[in-house]
């Protein structure tokens, strides 16, 4: 499919920064940088959170691609620098260094051999020929969310352009999980007043209890989170392709954040239990305007989009690194040990909910501009109002 808004991210997690370059973004539309530095420090935040995000302090700066805060239609480029790298200088090099005592020293202490459960060690290790997980870590590791999260911030700007938000929201975390849902406008206020970015005051407490429960044992724990976009145009994506279907793209997006192991659109996996009768959405007229009775298809039908919210659910695994770790391989002898630890949040869900808001942004721009697509935000514009 030739897509309209694509991007190439690049950087590892302790490496000197992360970027991204992005093309296809019309000339003419407002870019904010304080926008995106919000949605990083909200990537940032959430109850359960680990050491890193005491280091790193998310700021982003525009290369390229933008002049007087207005897009030049040429290609964005972004940045993400990593104040931790400066602990990190002769580890992650990308120039050779010498190899006297004391860096070989620094280098063996921050590489690892032991694969740990969950995670892209073993995988990584067997296709890309490495002794040194380390090299697996730097580039599997969530630490490159940040820099999609600046990318989907970009994505969002342009949708809100034309009337079109998003939230994200959590809805359970471990044991503890929200009963109902709420409009979109009390999801949205509610949810970003909450440690853990679920609406509901209760169950947040309720959240944050089971959060500290498993840092006390030195377990972790994931949960699920939704996604909603509202007033949506009818017709994103198609049906004609397999490739085209807009709920197959976000479902591709969302699933490929760390973590995450389940995609669900509206009613989801409890599609199964809904007859015929139940599932599916009545139309009624409303002013003048075909609308629906509920949305259990969450906005999606035959890969399209059909002018009703846009929910989509995602379930996140609890993170794999763990102070009580678990039984593991040692693959520099082959022997049974304990698997590496490194500081790792106790929950990450919320955070997650912010990635997969940006995620999502990105494949609904790109949809967008295909259908009303232009050189410049005066073309695309009018190409939307007609």
């Amino acid at each position: 499919m030739n897509k309209k808004f694509r991007f190439l991210t690049s950087g590892e997690s302790h490496g000197k920064c992360l970027n991204a370059i992005i093309e296809g973004v019309p000339a003419g539309f407002p870019v904010s940088v304080d926008e995106i530095n919000t949605n990083l420090y909200r990537r940032q935040q959430g109850y359960g959170r680990g050491g890193r995000m005491k280091i790193e302090s998310d700021k982003v700066e525009i290369k390229s691609g933008v002049r007087h805060g207005i897009s030049t239609g040429a290609p964005i480029c972004l940045e993400i620098k990593n104040k931790d790298f400066e602990n990190w200088q002769t580890v992650m090099s990308t120039e050779p260094v010498e190899l006297n005592d004391e860096n070989i020293a620094k280098i063996q202490e921050k590489s690892f051999t032991k694969l740990r459960p969950g995670h892209a060690d073993y995988a990584g290790s067997v296709k890309y020929d490495f002794e040194d997980l380390r090299n697996v870590l730097e580039r599997s590791s969530a630490r490159k969310t940040a820099i999609e999260v600046a990318v989907g911030s970009i994505a969002k700007q342009i949708l809100k352009q034309f009337g079109i938000e998003g939230l994200s929201t959590v809805i359970s975390i471990g044991d503890a999980s929200v009963d109902e849902s709420a409009d979109f406008d009390k999801l949205k206020e509610c949810s970003e007043k909450s440690e853990v970015r679920c609406w509901d005051n209760e169950t947040s407490e309720k959240m944050k209890q089971e959060i500290d429960k498993a840092k006390e044992k030195g377990i972790t724990l994931g949960g699920q989170f939704e996604v909603h976009y509202r007033n949506l145009p009818v017709g994103l994506g198609s049906y004609v392709h397999y490739d085209r279907a807009i709920d197959g793209l976000i479902a591709q997006a969302v699933m490929s954040i760390p973590a995450v192991k389940a995609v669900e659109i509206g009613a989801g996996v409890n599609a199964a239990s809904l007859d015929g009768s139940l599932m599916h959405d009545p139309f009624i007229m409303n002013d003048g305007k075909i609308e629906r009775s509920s949305n259990n298809a969450g906005g999606v039908e035959g890969g399209m989009t059909n002018g009703e919210t846009l929910i989509v659910r995602g379930t996140m695994k609890a993170i794999p690194t763990m102070k009580t770790p678990l039984p593991t391989v040692d693959i520099k002898d082959m022997t049974e040990a304990e698997a590496h630890f490194e500081r790792s949040d106790a929950c990450a869900v919320p955070a997650c909910a912010v990635v997969a808001e940006a995620r999502v942004a990105t494949v609904l721009v790109d949809a967008f501009l295909d259908k009303f697509g232009g050189d410049s935000f005066k073309e695309v514009k009018a190409h939307y109002e007609s």
